[in-house]
Formats: structure tokens, C-alpha cells, sequence
């Protein structure tokens, strides 16, 4: 009897399913709908390829049979090496606001900044972070050795340590103004680098495996550092002085930077780009992919609402800031413990995210949280006026329970965002998109502590007179409250990713791409030459 497999294989005649059981043909078809995949047969050695990201077909072992499709572990994929590194690096970065609080107590103790100049410090230095783009668009284009993410990551963690390490050593480079100010501006640099190239790893790892929600666990990591980091830094500034804090970070920091260098990038299992001659080229190209990426309106309608509901509302940090030391007296411990508690609300509301809230439609979602944040800036309010001694609590339990809540809301508006574009980010520009979001958002900032500083200018808002102080909030507390008058900016639900590499492809293509279907282009000829020799019957 001739088996009809051997005949098959012998043929010239290419089937898109091979003639098995019916039982087989069944189960073919189940996986066949799980991975939205198209299995093909061909004349050579027959196999049955699959192109879902966590799965891996076995092709043949040592004895020539084939294996059962497995579904790869999470270690396999290099989980455990990403898992530490950007782990870590996020956990560095939530624990940055251990020094910040050093510094800020420095420079209103030590340095005698007004409270504007001290909100104008803070934010000027962030100017190496509205250039994260270009950082992104040379993590994407250009390697290092044999990666394009993690040296990017030992470069900023360097420049961090290099930073952090001199104001801590030297007396001078903390005592004078402007070396401060140089030595801050080259930790944001490093801070920013280590950023992009992270935040652009964990994309374009969820995207190759199709692990929705990464950034969710990034944050996390950084609520996390933020605990610890508040807990440190309260502790520290009640019993050494500001230097022993940056000298403690520079640790820290040096240790992301052994685990930077020590991890592999070809282990994480990241396709390799195709590199060209010309470095400029490759620049140019990635920023004209960016410019069409950022245009399509699914990306710039909720980016647009995020940056300008940031940016329109005057930031008051540093005058309530100056308020909390210099009038109310609290200790650094108390300061430290209530962003502290801030961070692990963070902590809660991102596993409450990661867990029910991203099936939610986006728009109510963020409405609510608007909402809140725009009524959470009064609880400053209450504490300027000193209602909260009329109710019976003391300023220092009101600090630590509610201090922290617009700005933690603040943080957690973010992350709807940065899940929804790291999830449409196109094939090779992850460090882009991603950079481009974030350095949108700190521009915001910028603008919006700028803005702060001309209402506290314009009210009178002196080290020695907060009696406006209250009225600034107010107008703050409504600022925040007029995003909400626009926004059908933000979209209803989550998008269809479409991995399209050109715009001119076929509708057919499009169809098969948007399902993650891949045909294989000697199948569609046959499927041609079938339908022409039927049409001539």
C-alpha cells in the first residue's frame, strides 16, 4: 500500500494545509487560531513553521524526528538577565529621590535659595532629558560593540557615578552654585541615557514576545527604589551630613554599572538591524520613521492631551516645599516618610492597574484620575490654611498621609500612556518612540515649573511671606481641572497593532499582517496559478 505522505513528498504539488486525520486537521487548526499563524508544506524536507513570539517549534532532533511545539519559558528567552538588569535600573532610578531630597535640603539650608530660585534649579537641570530623542534615535541606529541597549545603560550609569561621586567628594563642587548646577546637569544627562535605553529594552522585548504591559513592572521596581530611597535619605539627613547621601547613591550606582557590563545582550534573544555604511543615513532614515511614527493619530492625539495637561498647570513643589521647612519646621524624616508612603500608593495603584484596570476603556479611566489629581492639589491647600489642626490633626501626620498624593497621581497618570505607545511602537524605534514620550512629558514639566515659578513671582511668594501661597493653589487646583474640557483627545479603547514596514503594500498584506499571519510568497504564486488555470477551465 502507498503511503499518500511519501507521495506528497515526492510530488512537485505544494499545499498551504497538509491532508491529514481529521482528528490532526483539528488540532492543526485549534493551534492554528491560538498562534494566528499559516502553516505551510513544501517539497523540500516538510516542516510546519509557526511565527508566534512565545512559541518554538522544535524542528528535528539527533535522530531526525520531529518534536511537539513547546511553549518557550521565561528564562529561556533571557528573562532572568533582563529581569535583573533593567529590574535594578528601574529600582536605581525610583531610589534618585533619596539624593534629590539631600540636595533640595542643601540648597535651602546651606545655599539659602529663595523658593522660586530653588523650583527654577530643579527643573533647569532637566534639560538634558528633553533630548532623549536623540539619545533614542542612536540607541536604535547605532551599536556599541554588539549592542545598542545596554552599553547605552553603562554609559549613563558612568556619568551618574562620575556626578554624584565628585559632589560628594569634593567640597567645592556642592558649596558654589554653578559647579552644582554643571555636576546636577551631567547626572540628569546620565540618568537620561540610562532611561531611553531601558524603557526602549523593555518595549521592544514586549513587543518580540508579545509580553503586553512590561512597563507596568517597571514601575513597580521604581515605586519600590522610591520606598527604600525615601526611607534612606529621611534616615541619613537626621544623622550625617548631605555628602554621605551622594556618596551612598554613588554606590548604588556603581553596582548597576558592574550588572550593566557584566550582561549580554545577544542572551535576551533581540533580532540584530540590519547596519548600513553611513551612520548619518541611518540617523536620517530613523528620524523620518519617528516623524511618521509620532504622526499617525493614534499616537499623537494622547500624547498631545498628556504633554499639555502636564504643562498647563503651574507647579508650586518648591514654594510648599520652602512652606514645610522653614514655616511648619517638619523634620527631614517626616518629609522623607511621607514620600515614602507616597511611593508605596504608587506601588498599589500599579498593581491595581496591571491586574483590573487595564481592561478599562482609556478615556474614563483617565478622566477619573484627572479628576482626582486636579482635588488632591487642595490637600496642600488645607495644609497652608491650617484646617487640619481644626479637625484635630497634627501637621505632621497630615504631611505624612496626604503630602504626597497629587504628585503620586501625577506619576500614575503616566503609565495608561506609556503602555499604550510602547504596545504600538513600529519595529526598530522602539528607543524613539519611547525617548520621544518621555522627553514630551519633561519638556511639560519644564514648562509647568516655569509657569509655577512666574505665579509665585507674580503673587509674591517670598522665603519670607506665604500669605498668597493658598491663592496659588486655588489656581492651580483649576488648572489642573481643564484638561478635562478636552478629552476626546484621548482614545475610548486599546489600538489595533498594525506592523506594517511600508505603506504601500497590499490590502491583502495589510489584512494578513494585522491577524500576525506571515504567507509565504511561493504559496501565494500557487494560489495564483490555481485560480488562473481554474478561471481558463
Amino acid at each position: 500500500m502507498i503511503n499518500p505522505f511519501l507521495s506528497i513528498q515526492k510530488s512537485s504539488t505544494k499545499f498551504l494545509v497538509p491532508p491529514l486525520s481529521s482528528i490532526n486537521r483539528q488540532q492543526l487548526e485549534e493551534r492554528q487560531r491560538k498562534n494566528n499563524t499559516l502553516f505551510t508544506v513544501e517539497a523540500k524536507p516538510r516542516r510546519a513553521t509557526t511565527f508566534a513570539c512565545l512559541s518554538i517549534r522544535r524542528r528535528r532532533n539527533n535522530n531526525g524526528v520531529f518534536e511537539s511545539e513547546d511553549t518557550a519559558r521565561f528564562e529561556q528567552l533571557g528573562g532572568k538577565g533582563i529581569s535583573l538588569l533593567c529590574g535594578l535600573g528601574y529600582w536605581v532610578q525610583g531610589s534618585r529621590c533619596f539624593p534629590w531630597l539631600a540636595l533640595n535640603f542643601h540648597m535651602v539650608h546651606s545655599l539659602a535659595l529663595q523658593p522660586s530660585t530653588l523650583q527654577l534649579v530643579q527643573y533647569s537641570c532637566l534639560l538634558p532629558m528633553v533630548a532623549k530623542p536623540l539619545y533614542g534615535v542612536l540607541s536604535d541606529v547605532l551599536y556599541i560593540g554588539s549592542g545598542r541597549r545596554v552599553p547605552y545603560i553603562a554609559i549613563g550609569a558612568f556619568l551618574q557615578v562620575l556626578a554624584w561621586g565628585s559632589m560628594g567628594i569634593f567640597q567645592g563642587a556642592r558649596e558654589f552654585l554653578p559647579s552644582l548646577i554643571a555636576f546636577v546637569l551631567l547626572s540628569n544627562l546620565g540618568a537620561s541615557i540610562t532611561e531611553v535605553a531601558k524603557d526602549a529594552l523593555v518595549a521592544e522585548y514586549g513587543l518580540r514576545y508579545r509580553i503586553n504591559g512590561l512597563q507596568s513592572y517597571a514601575l513597580m521596581a521604581s515605586a519600590a527604589g522610591g520606598v527604600l530611597g525615601n526611607l534612606l535619605g529621611g534616615y541619613l539627613l537626621l544623622k550625617t551630613p548631605p555628602k554621605i547621601s551622594f556618596l551612598v547613591f554613588s554606590g548604588l550606582l556603581s553596582l548597576q554599572l558592574l550588572v550593566s557590563l557584566s550582561s549580554k545582550e545577544e542572551s535576551f534573544g533581540l533580532p540584530r538591524i540590519a547596519e548600513t555604511s553611513s551612520v548619518l543615513d541611518s540617523i536620517k532614515k530613523q528620524l523620518s520613521n519617528l516623524t511618521e511614527a509620532i504622526q499617525a493619530d493614534e499616537i499623537s492625539q494622547p500624547l498631545i492631551w498628556a504633554a499639555v495637561s502636564i504643562a498647563m498647570v503651574p507647579l508650586l513643589s518648591g514654594s510648599v516645599f520652602c512652606y514645610q521647612t522653614q514655616v511648619l519646621n517638619l523634620d527631614p524624616a517626616v518629609i522623607g516618610m511621607s514620600k515614602v508612603i507616597g511611593q508605596l500608593m504608587l506601588l498599589g495603584l500599579t498593581v491595581v492597574y496591571d491586574r483590573y484596570l487595564k481592561i478599562l476603556p482609556m478615556r474614563p479611566l483617565i478622566h477619573i484620575i484627572q479628576l482626582l489629581y486636579g482635588l488632591s492639589v487642595l490637600l496642600d491647600f488645607i495644609l497652608v490654611k491650617q484646617l487640619n489642626l481644626g479637625l484635630g490633626i497634627s501637621n505632621e501626620v497630615y504631611v505624612l498621609c496626604f503630602s504626597s498624593l497629587a504628585e503620586i497621581l501625577a506619576q500614575f497618570k503616566i503609565l495608561p500612556f506609556a503602555v499604550r505607545l510602547a504596545s504600538m511602537c513600529p519595529q526598530g524605534c522602539e528607543g524613539s518612540v519611547t525617548s520621544f514620550l518621555a522627553s514630551t512629558l519633561c519638556l511639560s514639566q519644564i514648562v509647568s515649573a516655569f509657569l509655577g515659578v512666574g505665579l509665585a513671582n507674580l503673587i509674591g511668594i517670598t522665603s519670607s511671606n506665604y500669605s498668597n501661597l493658598p491663592s496659588g493653589i486655588l489656581i492651580q487646583s483649576l488648572a489642573a481641572l481643564l484638561p478635562l474640557c478636552f478629552l476626546h483627545l484621548v482614545p475610548m479603547s486599546e489600538p489595533v497593532i498594525e506592523k506594517e514596514g511600508k505603506r504601500g503594500i497590499s490590502k491583502r498584506s495589510r489584512r494578513n499582517r494585522r491577524v500576525g499571519r506571515v504567507v509565504d510568497k511561493e504559496n501565494v504564486t500557487y494560489r495564483r496559478e490555481r485560480e488562473s488555470e481554474e478561471a481558463q477551465r
